[in-house]
């Protein structure tokens, strides 16, 4: 890290010692939002009980405001597309914890094997990918990752409910297996993991719209004739 950034490395407490792995939390600016990020190194012979370690690290990580995670995941027999059932396990993993693939182009020959994945659009910028560094056969990376963002905005942004996408609202939080998920939690603990995959499929799904005052833009109900006989008041009492 550089010297001029302020960060922690974060120990999530779950099989910390058979993942190859490093969580860093890069403080924001004031009045910014922390940056959690997550280098991850998948052995090609890596048993499923280590795969499934990583999963489990990812969890407590993903309802972070800012999340990216990058990495060599070295599993060439992954689909995006098709996913087929070896590629199952890992993309129900990405969706589950709301992240998005940022690398399209392969990383070493056809295979797309390094990744950089975000949790909030426009999280992650100015992706390039090409030349190699020493002897290694993968492609390098470089992007750039916007650090701080904003925690508490100042102008006011509402639901865009007429570009929301509720098929994939209605998908993301109906493919969760609730009974599972829920099973032997208490009250507040059930609210609050229904809060949350609700909170990240609307952020997914419902775009934000500022909500333009536009200097006191009046209201529908106010007709023209309102208005003139509001301003004659005004100057008969001096207002």
């Amino acid at each position: 890290m550089r010297e001029q950034l302020e960060c922690m490395e974060l120990c999530l407490g779950v099989d910390e010692e058979q993942v190859e792995r490093l969580w860093v939390r890069i403080k924001g600016q004031p009045h910014m939002g922390d940056v959690i990020v997550g280098m991850y190194y998948r052995p090609p012979d890596q048993e499923e009980e280590v795969n499934e370690a990583f999963y489990k690290q990812l969890k407590p990580a993903s309802p972070s405001q800012a999340l990216v995670l990058m990495g060599d995941f070295n599993d060439p027999d992954v689909s995006w597309e098709a996913r087929h059932m070896q590629s199952r396990r890992f993309l129900k993993s990405i969706d589950d914890n709301f992240l998005k693939k940022v690398v399209e182009a392969p990383t070493r020959r056809v295979f797309l094997l390094d990744l950089v994945l975000m949790n909030k659009e426009g999280l992650v910028e100015d992706v390039k990918a090409g030349g190699r560094l020493g002897c290694s056969d993968h492609e390098k990376l470089s992007f750039r990752i916007l650090r701080g963002r904003i925690t508490s905005i100042s102008r006011i942004k509402t639901l865009d409910f007429r570009r929301a996408n509720f098929g994939l609202f209605k998908e993301l939080l109906g493919g969760i297996p609730w009974v599972r998920a829920l099973e032997g939690r208490g009250v507040q603990e059930s609210w609050s993991l229904l809060k949350h995959h609700f909170l990240h499929a609307q952020d997914w799904c419902i775009p934000l719209s500022k909500k333009s005052s536009k200097g006191g833009r009046r209201p529908s109900r106010m007709s023209k004739e309102i208005l003139v006989e509001l301003r004659q008041k005004r100057k008969v009492y001096g207002m």
